[in-house]
């Protein structure tokens, strides 16, 4: 299987952010939410979509 350097590279970057922050999901999530803040990057909201009913097999 031929592997793709760009894809190589983010799995580093990731296995290092994780790293630093001791594999500790909640401290990933906060900086990655203080990076955001601090870029002025907005969550983005979508509206509520409603349920669709499913489809009997019949």
């Amino acid at each position: 299987m031929r592997t793709d350097p760009i894809i190589e590279e983010i799995y580093k970057e990731r296995e290092a952010h994780a790293a630093k922050f001791g594999h500790d999901l909640r401290a990933i999530f906060n900086d990655l939410k203080r990076v955001e803040r601090e870029l002025g990057i907005a969550p983005v909201s979508l509206p509520a979509r409603p349920a669709q009913q499913r489809r009997s097999a019949a």
